[in-house]
């Protein structure tokens, strides 16, 4: 589990570059305002119809350029949990979307469909380019049920699937991804320095010269989204209230004018076509829909993503006096799972490990008839042991043969810790084998070596995570470095040095390619 450390951010400075980059390459915008950097990048979509779009693999290309940047950036967070949980939700509607003939074979094989975590409040979420899609932890933290997730997840993945970045690009031909760099670049030197006014100024040159041509095709674009996306998800088993919550909740934004709370209606700007053409399209009035029940897991999972988009101590004292107020008492057994879940994790976040021993084991007992729920807490409760320094109490609750990610990543940290990684390193190199991409179970398994005094291994380890976020000079260097230990070592594994070996060559052809790329600035 991702050790959290403090952040602080002044309110007069710019947004931070995850959400600048995820902004700029929705290629958004409308009149330019002098308004914090992310409000002025809006998605315009392209025209329906047009042809001669960019291949799949140079889309896919792009976005691992893109996604190489966000992987680096301070608001990029895998939190296992969170990540199980909307995992779950996505291949669900991965699935959903092959049987209904909108996700093609050579986008499911060639696109990355990966879902990268922010941990920005913001309420958002974004597609990009070869698959890959933004969700804010804010928007975690404002949906009241799986179905409403699946809803703004199903709406990206239609965006993805109908190839409508693919489109604006081919429609504005090699100018386009000039405009990309240029504004991911603006957005980097507005967030990265003291003085945002020259980053400001790139963004305005960069985007202006394509704003006007593609206003006319947004409503268009939204609303195919809107039919495939509740397509999609209502195939995979979500409730279409779902989608009828999330459009209240967007409506309600609306009405409010967008204060800035809800950048998605920016991105996707709600219109009474919108609204009417999905209340006719499938027979649902937002007034009239049945609300669906708060889901105690899911109340404990926005209270995870609140706590962890470092709201700041003040707010973590008052989630923590909440557990004992006189409103808890009235709510209902979901909200108070949900209150004492965030009150928990906020003692934790504070290192007052007395209070959040306390609180978490009032989680258990409230949460002790619902097996979802249960294990969330008893995931709580490790993590909680394991940041106090009790790492046997916390492999005491955790099952060493689990094959869901969040417990292996815990049963993993607590081996390392009592310094027995044995039999977590199977679990962790089979999980690998089948997974290559994942990065931080990479991580955990090179401190599993370490700990088991295995240095080659913990560096191929190190190596392959490298690959995993895309970073291929750093890769290039950790192989280079087990292969200087094989030279120097006198009990060589042939086996291990023969796989670095031939990893490090393939790496190599990848650094080269990425050198030949025209950068990003």
């Amino acid at each position: 589990m991702p050790r959290l450390t403090p952040q602080r951010h002044s309110r007069s400075q710019p947004t931070p570059a995850l959400r600048a980059l995820c902004a700029s390459v929705l290629i958004a915008s409308q009149v330019l305002m002098p308004v914090p950097a992310l409000a002025q990048i809006q998605q315009v979509l392209p025209g329906m119809g047009d042809g001669g779009e960019m291949t799949a693999s140079a889309e896919r290309h792009l976005g691992d350029q893109i996604a190489r940047e966000l992987y680096r950036d301070t608001d990029y967070i895998d939190d296992p949990v969170i990540a199980a949980y909307v995992q779950e939700i996505w291949q669900r509607l991965l699935v959903a979307a092959r049987a209904r003939g909108e996700l093609t074979p050579e986008l499911d094989e060639r696109f990355a469909w990966t879902i990268l975590l922010g941990r920005d409040r913001n309420i958002n979420a974004f597609a990009l380019p070869g698959g890959y899609l933004g969700l804010n932890l804010g928007l975690v933290a404002a949906v009241g049920s799986r179905d409403e997730l699946a809803t703004v997840l199903g709406h990206e993945l239609s965006h993805v699937t109908q190839r409508h970045i693919s489109r604006i690009m081919t429609r504005q031909g090699k100018q386009m991804p000039l405009m990309i760099a240029g504004l991911i670049l603006g957005m980097i030197a507005a967030s990265k320095s003291r003085n945002g006014d020259a980053g400001q100024a790139m963004i305005m040159g960069s985007q202006a010269m394509f704003a006007q041509n593609q206003l006319n095709f947004s409503r268009d674009m939204e609303r195919e989204a809107d039919r495939i996306g509740f397509g999609v998800m209502t195939q995979a088993g979500f409730a279409p209230q779902g989608a009828a919550a999330m459009f209240e909740k967007l409506q309600y934004a609306s009405r409010l004018n967008d204060n800035g709370s809800y950048p998605y209606l920016r991105s996707h700007p709600l219109t009474t076509e919108r609204i009417s053409d999905m209340q006719g399209r499938f027979q649902f009035r937002m007034d009239a829909a049945p609300p669906l029940p708060l889901a105690m897991d899911h109340a404990m999972i926005a209270s995870r993503a609140r706590v962890l988009t470092r709201p700041g101590v003040d707010v973590l004292r008052l989630w923590i006096d909440a557990a004992s107020s006189g409103e808890f008492a009235k709510s209902t057994p979901a909200q108070q799972a949900g209150t004492l879940y965030a009150a928990a994790l906020s003692a934790k976040e504070m290192r007052d490990y007395k209070a959040a021993r306390a609180l978490v084991e009032r989680l258990a007992a409230r949460t002790a008839d619902d097996p979802a729920a249960a294990k969330q807490a008893r995931w709580l409760n490790a993590e909680i042991e394991l940041a106090a320094g009790g790492a046997p109490k916390a492999a005491s609750l955790l099952d060493v043969k689990s094959k869901e990610r969040p417990e292996m990543l815990l049963a993993a940290e607590a081996a390392t810790a009592m310094r027995q990684p044995a039999p977590m390193i199977p679990v962790l190199r089979d999980w690998v084998a089948a997974n290559p991409r994942d990065a931080t179970v990479w991580r955990a398994l090179g401190n599993l070596y370490g700990a088991q005094n295995d240095t080659l291994r913990a560096v191929r380890a190190d190596a392959e995570a490298n690959v995993a976020i895309l970073d291929y000079p750093a890769a290039r260097d950790r192989f280079k470095a087990a292969q200087e230990l094989v030279r120097q070592s006198r009990v060589v594994d042939h086996y291990e040095a023969s796989i670095i070996d031939t990893r490090a060559r393939a790496v190599e052809v990848l650094v080269k390619e990425q050198a030949a790329e025209p950068p990003l600035k």
